[in-house]
């Protein structure tokens, strides 16, 4: 299943100790008190880690998946720069959706292109470009580096499955280099059920909120064998230092345009299921996923007109009208988690709900089932809905349990 290159003995009996009960209160204590020696210390993401991974590259062909996220050190040096002052043979870059360098719209197509600063080689694998077969033949080893943000519905987790399908169909070894996940202090939501509802936005059968680093589901796609024919990929982890589940974590580099900062990413999980709807979540202001609302007054005093802007010139609901909703702007980002408060109270103020799932198919696939939307559509309330997801959430945390890195959250 590969390897996992754990950063410290302290954390490798951290991990031991975490597969069984703990033995006494004494036991639970020392664990506790470690993980919070843990946190005190700088998080350092595995890109930083320059010693741990340059050796399993020296005199190999190398190719990267990677966007504007893949940065090293404080200075946010690209990490394809740095492969290439450290002579390391890199033939050319995979580009997840928003593109290498992190400024194509959300679904736009992202092309075969060449990197404008270096001349590398730019190829996708989102959208139709699904199999680069001899692309990757032509390389000894992969590198994946893209900073998550622990959603289902975010592509970046899409991109990690297909280069892992592509390496092991052709017996290629595949590097993560792992980032803190900045929601992954919970685990959240339903769980993708049936394959009716995969899709990009839906690609695994975990969580809403899966909980995990892009390492851990490396893991996990490999224990499950849900590649191609149940292969598994030769897989080797470079662990983030002094990361547990439990540390809040602002990201260096904004991960795609309509996230913008703290707040945007940890209201992502629950804002993101708007984009089945015509509400607005503030693509076109100076808010994406911190502002709510839409063309009725109904739903609110506060106001706001999208507009075009980088990034979010193309898919923006509510352009050049004035919006009426809520500013969430205020928040502490790292008391948000996900809730469905949100969708329930527009849905519940929506004066024509017939209209309110204006793409009911997309919302399914964002969703991972139709039942959502049909117990919303049911009047159901949200401590009603989350009970009937949480046997399959229950089960999907047991597995999770089995492929964790890092000290978790509970």
């Amino acid at each position: 299943m590969g390897n996992i290159l754990l950063y410290s003995a302290v954390l490798g009996l951290l991990l031991t100790s975490s597969c069984g009960a703990n033995k006494n209160r004494n036991a639970g204590a020392a664990q506790s008190q470690t993980v919070d020696s843990i946190q005190q210390q700088a998080i350092v993401p595995a890109a930083d880690q320059l010693s741990a991974y340059l050796p399993l590259l020296k005199g190999k062909k190398v190719g990267l998946m990677g966007n504007q996220t893949s940065v090293v050190g404080k200075q946010n040096e690209h990490l394809v720069d740095v492969l290439l002052r450290e002579k390391v043979d890199l033939k050319f870059g995979f580009a997840p959706e928003h593109g290498f360098r992190g400024d194509i719209e959300r679904g736009e197509k992202v092309s075969n292109d060449v990197d404008s600063k270096t001349g590398l080689p730019l190829f996708t694998l989102y959208g139709g470009n699904e199999k680069q077969d001899s692309i990757v033949q032509s390389i000894d080893v992969m590198i994946f580096d893209l900073q998550d943000v622990g959603a289902r519905f975010y592509t970046y987790i899409t991109s990690l499955h297909r280069v892992m399908e592509l390496c092991a169909k052709h017996n290629k070894e595949l590097i993560v280099l792992d980032r803190p996940n900045p929601c992954g202090d919970q685990v959240d939501g339903p769980v993708r059920k049936d394959d009716k509802f995969k899709s990009n936005v839906s690609y695994h059968k975990i969580a809403m909120v899966h909980g995990l680093t892009v390492g851990e589901l490396a893991k996990m796609i490999n224990g499950e064998k849900w590649l191609e024919q149940g292969k598994q990929c030769k897989l080797t982890v470079i662990p983030v230092q002094n990361y547990t589940h439990s540390s809040m974590y602002e990201l260096p580099v904004i991960p795609s345009p309509s996230l913008p900062n703290h707040l945007s990413v940890r209201l992502y999980s629950s804002l993101c299921l708007f984009e089945g709807t015509d509400i607005s979540v503030g693509r076109g202001t100076d808010w994406p996923f911190q502002v709510v609302g839409y063309t009725n007054p109904v739903y609110g005093d506060f106001t706001f007109t999208p507009t075009e802007k980088a990034g979010m010139a193309k898919h923006v609901e509510g352009k050049g009208a004035v919006n009426y909703g809520l500013d969430l702007r205020g928040l502490d980002a790292d008391k948000q988690k996900f809730t469905l408060k949100y969708v329930l109270d527009f849905y519940n103020k929506m004066p024509d709900k017939s209209k309110f799932f204006a793409r009911a198919e997309f919302f399914d696939k964002l969703a991972g089932t139709d039942e959502l939307r049909k117990q919303i559509l049911a009047g159901k309330t949200e401590d009603q809905i989350r009970e009937s997801w949480k046997p399959e959430l229950d089960e999907y945390k047991k597995m999770r349990k089995q492929y964790l890195i890092y000290p978790d959250f509970e």
